[in-house]
């Protein structure tokens, strides 16, 4: 078979010989798949695919809500323990009128481990969430002991206090009637109270826990 002999016109496609239109049967028929895949079963694969994340997606999000209903009792009692605690944590916070009566307290509760106080300031109150914090600045000078009883004594007053910023040094400019082993203490006491703008039932964040009185 001599192809130069082979009128290659497409009309005239009759004519080619058997082989040829084999050949060429094979290509358009390779070139009608390869176009359909691309342009139509690639689009349906893709879409496919996108669905299947989506399929997989929703089992992680269905398997997740369904431990959070399982568990969803206890998760209620812990919420309940929790409000619980905040509400006795509130109940601990002196009121706007108890500040005077704690500040009185915390200087009376040096005076009484044997600390002479240098400074006692009480700072400007800063307002946070639902409450509101009112800062201490103290130096006191004493033995470690009497620091330690201090410290103790503040830790357990009835109302909230805290002690920030500690600083202990030895005292350097001894005066004649400075005890043997004075330290010197700089710190912040903190204590709180709830803010006046939550202390209305319709706004408070706590609700009281069932049972309480």
């Amino acid at each position: 078979m001599n192809l130069s002999d082979i009128n290659w016109d497409f009309n005239a496609i009759g004519s080619w010989p058997q082989p040829i239109k084999s050949v060429a049967i094979v290509f358009v028929a390779v070139f009608v798949l390869v176009a359909g895949f691309f342009f139509d079963t690639l689009d349906g694969l893709n879409a496919l695919e996108g669905v299947e994340n989506k399929e997989q997606e929703l089992k992680r999000s269905l398997e997740s809500k369904q431990k959070k209903a399982v568990n969803l009792e206890d998760y209620q009692d812990q919420l309940t323990q929790i409000e619980a605690q905040l509400y006795e944590m509130i109940r601990q916070m002196p009121t706007k009128e108890e500040v005077a009566s704690l500040l009185t307290d915390i200087s009376q509760t040096g005076l009484a481990s044997g600390l002479e106080f240098r400074l006692f300031k009480p700072g400007s109150a800063i307002q946070k969430d639902f409450y509101s914090e009112l800062p201490i600045s103290i130096e006191v000078i004493g033995r470690y002991d009497e620091l330690g009883a201090f410290i103790s004594g503040v830790a357990s007053l009835p109302r909230i206090v805290t002690i920030h910023d500690v600083n202990i040094m030895p005292e350097k400019k001894a005066a004649k009637d400075t005890k043997p082993g004075a330290l010197v203490m700089t710190a912040i006491i903190k204590t709180y109270n709830e803010s006046e703008a939550e202390a209305s039932p319709s706004k408070s964040p706590v609700k009281k826990p069932k049972g309480t009185k």
